[in-house]
């Protein structure tokens, strides 16, 4: 894994490729002017980000970012 901060985690691949699947499935029943077809891509292209989303949860994704802002210095006075 890179520690990068792009995206490299298995839950960021398996959502991408999910949601890839259901991207290709939409566009095919599109061109075949099916409709049923085309919004079960589209549900399985939301899918994608569900189950990327919930494998994040699961601590499969990547770690938050930490220190970004300095902590407040106590004022004495």
């Amino acid at each position: 894994m890179s520690g990068h901060g792009h995206g490299h985690t298995p839950a960021a691949w398996t959502g991408v490729i999910i949601s890839f699947i259901g991207f290709c499935v939409a566009s095919a029943f599109i061109v075949m002017a099916n409709p049923v077809g085309f919004w079960a891509g589209v549900a399985l292209t939301l899918l994608g980000a569900v189950v990327g989303g919930i494998m994040r949860l699961m601590g499969l994704g990547q770690a938050p970012k930490t220190g970004s802002r300095p902590k407040a210095q106590p004022q004495n006075g």
